[in-house]
């Protein structure tokens, strides 16, 4: 079952989830991906209620968002296990099935082809109608070194050396799974 909710009447929820980590899931078509994030915006942008993720190239999901631009917000409501954010959040979904091996319930969508997850029940359903790479020149010197370092042997940062593109998602449902 699910309730129908106004985004912009969890907005606080969604942005304080936001800053601990929620999900972000895609599909191409046959697989689901999801992805831990924390870095998003929540607003209007052309009159329009809006979802902003930042993906960045080198991710799966980005592939994914490719071939389908649609995606879901996941968002938990209550406490969850954090290991969920912990393996979405450092495993690719090239070498993993992160909804399996996590045991994660895929709930399916209401208006596009991407499922929401059950255990992260706040979900918005997004069509990406804008989508913006970052221009590296433009970003301040000191948080392109400490966010996308040129250099290192440190190989768990290696993708950091890649930059996002982001994607404006309309939200075209809101609900909670119950």
């Amino acid at each position: 079952m699910k309730e129908n909710v106004k985004p912009f009447a969890w907005g606080a929820h969604i942005l304080q989830a936001l800053s601990n980590g929620i999900l972000l899931t895609t599909s191409d078509g046959q697989r689901v991906n999801t992805m831990t994030i924390a870095w998003g915006m929540l607003g209007i942008d052309w009159n329009l209620p809006v979802f902003i993720t930042l993906v960045r190239t080198s991710r799966l999901s980005y592939e994914f968002l490719q071939a389908n631009p649609q995606f879901t917000i996941n968002v938990p409501t209550a406490q969850i296990d954090r290991r969920i954010l912990g393996i979405a959040g450092t495993k690719s979904g090239r070498e993993l099935d992160k909804i399996a091996s996590l045991g994660l319930h895929l709930e399916p969508p209401e208006r596009i082809s991407v499922p929401g997850i059950r255990e992260l029940p706040l979900t918005l359903e997004c069509n990406v109608i804008y989508s913006q790479a970052q221009d590296p020149a433009a970003i301040p010197a000191k948080l392109r070194e400490a966010y996308h370092p040129p250099h290192g042997v440190d190989l768990s940062r290696a993708l950091n050396r890649t930059y996002h593109t982001a994607f404006y998602g309309q939200i075209v449902a809101a609900y909670i799974i119950h």
